[in-house]
């Protein structure tokens, strides 16, 4: 991980949760100095206290150091509000249907947010028959690509993972699909509303 947990963060969340210093040493089995200390910044929590830490303030160790106690605001999982996150290091492409503290290859990830597509990144949808067939005329090079497309209904999400050897198209499914996404991996996503 790129941070951690300052003290701020610690007197943050352990307000929030009603808790004294004392409660809080009590349940991770520390004094209430060492929990002072912490918040005041004269030292730092050691790293294995941090899962009992995190568990202590109702969290995962990850919103613990990012310092937010995320929660889902999308607790029916409408799919239109879908997020993505793709990884810089490997690549690797991971949907949450809503908010959500999301690592890979130990870096933090943030959501990727999508934009209208652009002239450099059209992309073309035609219907054929019970399908969208969907296009982008966009540069396929290991340096250069689209990483994905997806289509967005109210009921889910069709995926397609696409390769530089190949080319930037896809068929979705058209049953209430209300977007389709295109990943570039140099500019960020964009998107056409249906």
């Amino acid at each position: 991980m790129n941070k951690y947990v300052t003290g701020a963060v610690i007197r943050k969340l352990r307000e929030s949760k009603k808790l004294t210093q004392e409660e809080l040493a009590q349940k991770i089995h520390v004094s209430s100095k060492a929990v002072s200390k912490w918040e005041t910044g004269q030292g730092f929590p050691d790293v294995s206290l941090l899962e009992p830490l995190a568990e202590a303030l109702g969290l995962s160790v990850i919103e613990l150091l990012s310092g937010e106690d995320i929660r889902n605001s999308n607790p029916h999982s409408d799919m239109r509000k879908s997020k993505f996150y793709v990884c810089p290091v490997c690549g690797n492409v991971i949907r949450s249907v809503g908010e959500a503290v999301i690592s890979c290859c130990g870096v933090t990830l943030p959501a990727v947010e999508a934009e209208p597509a652009d002239e450099e990144h059209e992309i073309r949808i035609e219907i054929v028959e019970d399908e969208y067939y969907v296009t982008v005329d966009h540069p396929m090079t290991k340096e250069h690509t689209i990483s994905f497309l997806a289509a967005i209904s109210d009921f889910g999400t069709q995926f397609v993972k696409l390769y530089p050897q190949g080319g930037a198209e896809a068929r979705f499914k058209r049953g209430r699909v209300r977007k389709i996404c295109a990943y570039c991996n140099r500019h960020g996503m964009f998107e056409v509303i249906l």
